[in-house]
């Protein structure tokens, strides 16, 4: 094992350069993995751990001792506000490399914190202030120089001199403090706002020229006019509770506020009502956010100065309102605040919101408990740290709503306080319709206890004072029915022979006449029998013990065409329930027709001259045959309408057909209950003997069809090759078969049928073992069925059946020859 290793030695040399190899890579990766991506290479030390990239680059600009332009700073400011951005956005863009490693670096509990975290900071009230990527605190440059500025190392300052004289002095504020006047040296200029160094200015000033002073000054006749030129960058620091606390380069113009909305604002730690700016050790301010988002204003707001430090300390008081106020979440709290305050910070309740009281949860020392405060209370309840106050819905329910439906003209909701009492209520619903049943009314009650009863008045006797009034409670349902809900709606009923029929229903009313309910109907038809029309009544006193007593009543009219009878019967009036009966005329007979189509001398539709008119009589009247008619292939189609009762013993019919087939073929088709039917004739004989056996009586509808001669052959079903082949006289069926490539492995020989022209079919006859088939027209379809699967079981078994018997046979026979044999021996 020792010289195994021994072989893999490596010399001093060779060690020392592995080394530092192995050193080089292994500080590349850690370089690597400690720079962010996208981090430039010249961020500041000093700078936060989250100090934006631009405002780092600003400071590295600043130490070397470089003061930037308008223009640069401009730029800086911009890309400050970019990354302030995407600092206080959780949503924003970031890289996604970072990302990635982040995510895979957390384990579940971390990322389950994380997104409470992100969820708790939605819901703190001012949070959307600094995620919000459209609101930008950076300060406008674009202003007149303000008059408190305190000027600073590093400003440029210009100094207008207008007037009896004319000059301007440009001045550069060192880093000493000191500024350089060319008529009088240096002058102290840092630490003094704009207004005391324009004095002091003046006054070093005015021996050079006459008369010097501030504008508006009216004994001066030369005026001084200070303004900033280039603005200088300051370092401030923002520590506690913030997103991303560290020291950020910001411009001199740049209040408390600029500053802390580039750190993102307070976390979810992070007080937003007591932020303090501290300035050489001492607290110089402290802000309250919620002046801004109350009411647009931070009064408290001050411009910084080099190296100030805003601190941000943890929140004291929060509590959470929720349910029904406008904007509902976490607020931060005073100590006197009370619950008011609450409310108005919360936008104050919703329009549905139950504001009689609040429920809130607190916390003990050891467990949580429930306090109802009630309104008058609001501005005197203070909350605690951690109370989670409840604004509850309204009840769905009124407190003083009564109903009223039915033969009233006005139903629906009324008040309880206008109307006490039920005639009240009635008189406010406008009073009763006519047809209002006043024997009893329902008043449908909710209890106390939310049971409901039922009470039944009678109204006519409380309207004719019989009875007192009722007083009506809250809730309460009055129901008026109509007379016409508690019968059986009338009518009457016309069938038979009139244009609005067959069958009309008609509403009844009084005094209905025989004439008045013909004529809704649409009046007789040309068919109708108008002297034989009934009117069948029902009876309400038939005898259930007599088995023959009458059930109805018959009533026979005339009635003339102009819808008149004549004599008493003209006032006959309908009853509710009645049914009219017109009947067809019996000597009225409509035209029917048939239809000639093909050679014949004048084909087309013919009317029917008689009920027996036959075949051969319409074939004289339509002119006769032409020269090419085929007598043989002639059809008759004829219109078939099914019953409903063959329609369903049709079907019942193929469904055991396809319950039989089972493992064989069976292809059904739909059954249509009008369809045409091919009628066999045989036109032949009908010519050669008219009026005889084979001639037919027509019917309303049909169609006879005499095609030109046919010449050939259809070959359909399964046979190699279907096709369609020219007749040969002489030809048998076999004939044709063999011209369509004879049968296949699956054709049903035996069940082979030929379909003449004329319509008729002929089938495949079968003696002992041989078929006989039919035989073929000119225009014949020849048609080969295809054998099922039941059908090749059949063959099989009775092929088996036939060895079976030729085995035992044999076997007869051997025994039969060996017993004689061995006879012999």
């Amino acid at each position: 094992m020792k010289k195994f290793f021994g072989s893999f030695s490596l010399s001093s040399a060779q060690r020392t350069i592995f080394n530092l190899c192995l050193v080089s890579v292994l500080a590349i990766v850690s370089i690597n993995a400690q720079t962010p991506a996208g981090a430039g290479s010249s961020s500041s030390g000093s700078a936060g751990a989250g100090a934006p990239a631009a405002a780092q680059g600003q400071s590295s600009a600043t130490n070397a001792g470089t003061t930037p332009t308008a223009a640069q700073q401009s730029a800086i400011n911009n890309a400050m506000s970019k990354k302030a951005e995407q600092v206080k956005d959780p949503q924003a863009p970031v890289n996604p490399t970072v990302v990635k490693a982040d995510s895979s670096a957390l384990d579940p509990e971390e990322a389950y914190r994380q997104a409470q975290l992100v969820k708790l900071r939605r819901k703190i009230f001012g949070t959307q202030l600094f995620n919000n990527p459209k609101v930008d605190f950076a300060p406008s440059e674009n202003i007149a120089t303000p008059r408190d500025y305190t000027i600073g190392p590093g400003d440029e300052l210009t100094a207008y001199i207008y007037g009896y004289s004319q000059s301007q002095i440009e001045m550069v504020v060192n880093s000493d403090g000191f500024a350089f006047i060319k008529p009088v040296g240096t002058v102290q200029l840092s630490g003094r706002t704009i207004e005391q160094a324009q004095k002091e200015l003046i006054t070093r000033l005015s021996p050079y020229y006459n008369n010097l002073g501030t504008p508006g000054n009216s004994s001066a006749s030369t005026f001084l006019q200070i303004r900033l030129s280039r603005i200088r960058t300051i370092r401030v620091t923002v520590l506690g509770e913030v997103t991303t606390p560290g020291t950020y380069n910001v411009s001199s113009l740049s209040s408390a506020l600029n500053a802390l909305y580039l750190t993102g604002g307070p976390n979810e730690l992070g007080s937003f009502r007591q932020i303090q700016v501290v300035r050489r050790n001492k607290t110089i301010a402290t802000l309250d956010l919620y002046e801004l988002l109350m009411n647009g204003t931070l009064n408290s707001d001050i411009r910084l100065q080099d190296n100030d430090v805003i601190q941000v300390g943890v929140y004291n008081k929060r509590v959470e309102i929720k349910g029904n106020v406008k904007r509902p979440g976490i607020y931060e709290l005073l100590p006197t605040e009370t619950i008011s305050k609450v409310l108005e910070y919360a936008g104050g309740f919703t329009d549905n919101a139950y504001t009689d009281r609040l429920k809130v949860l607190g916390l003990t020392t050891k467990e949580r408990r429930i306090i109802d405060v009630k309104t008058t209370e609001f501005d005197k309840y203070i909350p605690k740290n951690g109370d989670e106050i409840s604004a509850e819905m309204l009840l769905a329910r009124f407190e003083n709503m009564v109903v009223i439906n039915g033969a009233v003209f006005r139903p629906g909701q009324y008040s309880l306080d206008q109307n006490k009492s039920l005639l009240e209520l009635i008189k406010s619903a406008e009073g009763l319709t006519g047809e209002a049943f006043t024997g009893r009314v329902n008043i449908i009650r909710t209890r106390d206890d939310l049971s409901v009863e039922n009470i039944s008045i009678n109204l006519a006797d409380m309207i004719n004072g019989k009875t007192d009034d009722l007083l009506l409670r809250r809730e309460d349902q009055v129901i008026i029915p109509s007379k016409f809900e508690l019968r059986e709606a009338a009518f009457i009923n016309i069938r038979g022979e009139v244009n609005q029929g067959p069958a009309v229903g008609l509403p009844y009313t009084a005094n209905l006449t025989l004439e008045d309910a013909i004529i809704r109907a649409g009046g007789f038809k040309e068919s109708a029998a108008n002297s034989q029309v009934e009117v069948v009544r029902r009876r309400r006193d038939v005898n259930v013990q007599s088995a023959s007593a009458q059930i109805a009543d018959i009533f026979t009219f005339d009635v003339n065409r102009d819808l008149t009878i004549d004599g008493n019967d003209s006032r006959f009036m309908l009853e509710p329930y009645d049914e009219i009966l017109v009947r067809a005329a019996s000597n009225y007979q409509p035209q029917t027709f048939v239809t000639v189509q093909g050679e014949v001398v004048n084909p087309g539709m013919h009317g029917i001259k008689s009920k027996d008119e036959k075949l051969s009589d319409l074939l004289v009247r339509a002119g006769g045959l032409t020269a090419q008619a085929y007598v043989n292939g002639a059809t008759l189609l004829r219109k078939v309408t099914l019953t409903d009762e063959e329609l369903e013993q049709r079907n019942k019919a193929v469904a055991e057909i396809s319950d039989d087939a089972k493992k064989g073929q069976f292809v059904s088709g739909e059954i249509d209950k009008n369809k045409e039917e091919a009628i066999g004739i045989d036109l032949r004989r009908i010519l050669q003997n008219p009026g005889g056996k084979e001639d037919i009586i027509l019917q309303d509808g049909d169609i006879i069809d005499i095609p030109k001669r046919l010449e050939t052959v259809r070959l359909q079903g399964e046979l190699l090759f279907p096709t369609t082949v020219k007749f040969r006289s002489g030809s048998s069926f076999m004939d044709y078969v063999s011209q369509g490539g004879g049968f296949t492995r699956t054709s049903l020989k035996r069940k082979s049928y030929v379909i003449y022209p004329n319509g008729s079919v002929d089938r495949t006859r079968k003696f002992l073992f041989f078929n006989i088939y039919p035989k073929v027209e000119p225009g014949s379809e020849i048609h080969v069925p295809q054998r099922t699967q039941s059908d090749l079981v059949e063959a099989q078994r009775a092929l088996q059946s036939v060895i079976g018997i030729s085995s035992t046979l044999m076997t007869l026979i051997t025994t039969v020859i060996a017993f004689r044999f061995l006879g012999n021996q």
